[in-house]
Protein backbone atom coordinates (compact mmCIF):
# COMPACT_ATOMS: atom_id res chain seq x y z
CA UNK A 1 0.00 0.00 0.00
CA UNK A 2 2.44 2.66 -1.07
CA UNK A 3 -0.42 5.01 -2.10
CA UNK A 4 -2.05 5.04 1.37
CA UNK A 5 -3.28 8.42 2.63
CA UNK A 6 -4.38 9.65 6.03
CA UNK A 7 -7.66 11.55 6.03
CA UNK A 8 -8.55 13.54 9.14
CA UNK A 9 -12.24 14.00 9.87
CA UNK A 10 -13.99 16.12 12.51
CA UNK A 11 -16.44 13.34 13.34
CA UNK A 12 -17.05 9.73 12.37
CA UNK A 13 -19.95 7.29 12.79
CA UNK A 14 -19.32 3.55 13.04
CA UNK A 15 -22.00 0.85 13.25
CA UNK A 16 -21.18 -2.60 14.58
CA UNK A 17 -23.79 -5.14 13.41
CA UNK A 18 -24.23 -8.87 13.80
CA UNK A 19 -26.58 -11.64 14.83
CA UNK A 20 -27.94 -11.85 18.35
CA UNK A 21 -25.27 -13.20 20.66
CA UNK A 22 -22.31 -12.10 18.49
CA UNK A 23 -21.17 -9.54 21.07
CA UNK A 24 -22.00 -6.33 19.18
CA UNK A 25 -23.15 -4.55 22.35
CA UNK A 26 -19.91 -5.45 24.14
CA UNK A 27 -17.79 -4.49 21.13
CA UNK A 28 -19.54 -1.13 20.80
CA UNK A 29 -19.20 -0.42 24.52
CA UNK A 30 -15.48 -1.25 24.55
CA UNK A 31 -14.89 0.85 21.42
CA UNK A 32 -16.80 3.77 23.01
CA UNK A 33 -14.77 3.52 26.21
CA UNK A 34 -11.49 3.48 24.29
CA UNK A 35 -12.57 6.45 22.16
CA UNK A 36 -13.51 8.45 25.27
CA UNK A 37 -10.15 7.65 26.88
CA UNK A 38 -8.45 9.31 23.89
CA UNK A 39 -10.39 12.51 24.64
CA UNK A 40 -13.12 12.23 22.00
CA UNK A 41 -16.71 13.29 22.58
CA UNK A 42 -18.97 10.30 21.94
CA UNK A 43 -22.62 9.54 21.35
CA UNK A 44 -23.92 5.96 21.31
CA UNK A 45 -27.04 4.28 19.99
CA UNK A 46 -27.41 0.61 20.95
CA UNK A 47 -29.93 -1.30 18.83
CA UNK A 48 -31.20 -4.42 20.62
CA UNK A 49 -33.15 -7.13 18.77
CA UNK A 50 -36.58 -8.17 19.99
CA UNK A 51 -35.06 -11.44 21.26
CA UNK A 52 -31.87 -11.40 23.28
CA UNK A 53 -30.92 -14.86 22.06
CA UNK A 54 -32.79 -16.63 19.28
CA UNK A 55 -33.68 -20.29 19.89
CA UNK A 56 -31.12 -22.75 18.53
CA UNK A 57 -31.62 -23.52 14.85
CA UNK A 58 -33.60 -20.35 14.08
CA UNK A 59 -32.58 -17.12 12.43
CA UNK A 60 -31.52 -14.62 15.07
CA UNK A 61 -32.38 -10.95 15.19
CA UNK A 62 -29.89 -8.32 14.10
CA UNK A 63 -28.03 -6.63 16.94
CA UNK A 64 -26.28 -3.31 16.39
CA UNK A 65 -24.35 -0.59 18.16
CA UNK A 66 -23.68 2.78 16.56
CA UNK A 67 -20.97 5.11 17.85
CA UNK A 68 -20.44 8.69 16.73
CA UNK A 69 -17.26 10.30 17.96
CA UNK A 70 -15.24 13.43 17.29
CA UNK A 71 -13.41 16.33 18.82
CA UNK A 72 -15.23 19.21 20.58
CA UNK A 73 -18.75 19.17 19.23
Amino acid sequence: MKDARVIELDEVSIRFSGDSGDGMQLTGTLFSDASALFGNDISTFPDYPSEIRAPQGTVGGVSGFQVQFGKNW
